[in-house]
Protein backbone atom coordinates (compact mmCIF):
# COMPACT_ATOMS: atom_id res chain seq x y z
CA UNK A 1 0.00 0.00 0.00
CA UNK A 2 1.19 3.32 -1.06
CA UNK A 3 0.88 6.57 1.01
CA UNK A 4 1.32 9.71 -0.91
CA UNK A 5 2.08 12.77 0.76
CA UNK A 6 3.04 15.32 -1.41
CA UNK A 7 4.33 18.58 -0.49
CA UNK A 8 3.84 21.95 -2.59
CA UNK A 9 6.43 24.56 -2.84
CA UNK A 10 6.79 28.02 -4.41
CA UNK A 11 3.36 28.61 -6.83
CA UNK A 12 2.13 25.39 -5.97
CA UNK A 13 1.21 26.26 -2.91
CA UNK A 14 -2.01 28.14 -4.03
CA UNK A 15 -3.31 24.51 -5.46
CA UNK A 16 -3.99 23.94 -2.34
CA UNK A 17 -6.52 26.86 -1.67
CA UNK A 18 -10.42 25.73 -1.97
CA UNK A 19 -13.36 26.94 -4.32
CA UNK A 20 -11.42 26.51 -7.78
CA UNK A 21 -13.54 27.17 -10.59
CA UNK A 22 -12.09 25.44 -13.70
CA UNK A 23 -13.42 24.84 -17.14
CA UNK A 24 -14.58 22.45 -18.85
CA UNK A 25 -11.87 20.01 -19.80
CA UNK A 26 -9.33 21.63 -17.74
CA UNK A 27 -7.74 20.10 -14.32
CA UNK A 28 -9.23 20.67 -11.29
CA UNK A 29 -5.84 20.15 -8.84
CA UNK A 30 -8.59 20.63 -5.84
CA UNK A 31 -10.08 17.95 -6.93
CA UNK A 32 -6.56 15.77 -7.32
CA UNK A 33 -5.68 16.97 -3.93
CA UNK A 34 -9.13 15.91 -2.18
CA UNK A 35 -8.35 12.40 -4.06
CA UNK A 36 -5.30 12.38 -2.31
CA UNK A 37 -6.54 13.41 1.22
CA UNK A 38 -9.49 10.85 0.78
CA UNK A 39 -7.30 8.23 0.44
CA UNK A 40 -5.22 8.63 3.62
CA UNK A 41 -2.65 10.38 2.04
CA UNK A 42 -1.10 13.79 3.85
CA UNK A 43 -0.92 17.44 1.57
CA UNK A 44 1.41 19.43 3.17
CA UNK A 45 2.49 23.34 1.89
CA UNK A 46 5.71 25.10 2.41
CA UNK A 47 4.94 27.62 5.21
CA UNK A 48 8.07 29.94 4.00
CA UNK A 49 6.63 29.37 0.00
CA UNK A 50 3.20 30.19 1.65
CA UNK A 51 3.96 32.98 3.63
CA UNK A 52 5.61 34.54 0.72
CA UNK A 53 2.76 34.35 -0.90
CA UNK A 54 0.25 35.77 1.56
CA UNK A 55 -1.48 32.51 1.48
CA UNK A 56 -0.64 31.30 5.13
CA UNK A 57 -3.65 32.59 7.00
CA UNK A 58 -5.92 31.70 4.82
CA UNK A 59 -8.37 28.89 4.61
CA UNK A 60 -6.97 25.37 2.78
CA UNK A 61 -8.36 22.51 1.50
CA UNK A 62 -9.85 20.60 4.10
CA UNK A 63 -7.25 17.95 5.26
CA UNK A 64 -4.30 20.38 3.44
CA UNK A 65 -1.79 21.94 5.98
CA UNK A 66 1.48 24.56 6.64
CA UNK A 67 4.33 22.38 7.53
CA UNK A 68 7.94 23.01 7.82
CA UNK A 69 11.37 21.88 6.09
CA UNK A 70 11.94 19.58 9.16
CA UNK A 71 9.07 17.80 8.55
CA UNK A 72 9.93 17.55 4.65
CA UNK A 73 13.44 16.54 5.96
CA UNK A 74 11.47 13.62 7.89
CA UNK A 75 9.25 12.77 4.97
CA UNK A 76 11.88 12.40 2.37
CA UNK A 77 14.25 10.27 4.90
CA UNK A 78 10.87 8.01 5.62
CA UNK A 79 10.25 7.67 1.90
CA UNK A 80 11.50 4.63 -0.29
CA UNK A 81 10.55 6.74 -3.52
CA UNK A 82 10.73 10.83 -3.98
CA UNK A 83 9.38 12.51 -7.30
CA UNK A 84 10.49 16.08 -7.76
CA UNK A 85 9.09 17.89 -10.51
Amino acid sequence: MSLYRPLLFSQAVTCALPNQNTPNGYYNIERMIKGVINKNGKVKLCGTCADARGIKEMKLIEGAEISTMKELAQWTMESNKVVTF
